[in-house]
């Protein structure tokens, strides 16, 4: 099997994956996915469509995180992985599409507005 590449954007950060067989072992900017992400929640996260087809321990994946915070490097990392699998087996899209892992979440910040401290605050009104 050649390597297989994706991307994945959430939010201000962007994840390159480059998935090849192997045996299970998720490296993220030269780091292990355990040093990278020390949160349980966020290891899940990235591990989620991995869990959800059962291939969790046959595909190597090698990772270039950048900007953003860990949440959305997290959540960047889940949809560049569902974006591989797809490409190996594209009769899993269905799967990971119903459990979410296929749409980018296009959220991000509100900007900060003139005259404003704030995207939507406002300065207290003084009457007198």
């Amino acid at each position: 099997m050649e390597v297989i590449n994706a991307i994945g954007r959430r939010k201000a950060a962007v994840a390159r994956i480059y998935l090849r067989e192997g045996k299970g072992d998720i490296t993220i900017n030269q780091r292990e996915l355990e040093n990278y992400f020390p949160a349980a929640t966020l290891q899940y996260i990235v591990k989620q469509p991995l869990e959800l087809l059962g291939v969790a321990g046959n595909y190597d994946i090698k990772v270039n995180l950048d900007g953003g915070g860990t949440k959305g490097q997290a959540e960047a990392l889940r949809l560049a992985i569902a974006r591989a699998l797809v490409k190996i087996n594209a009769d899993d899209k269905s799967a990971l599409r119903t459990s979410g892992f296929m749409t980018r979440d296009a959220r991000v910040v509100e900007r900060k507005k003139p005259g404003r401290p704030k995207a939507r605050k406002r300065f207290q009104f003084s009457k007198r």
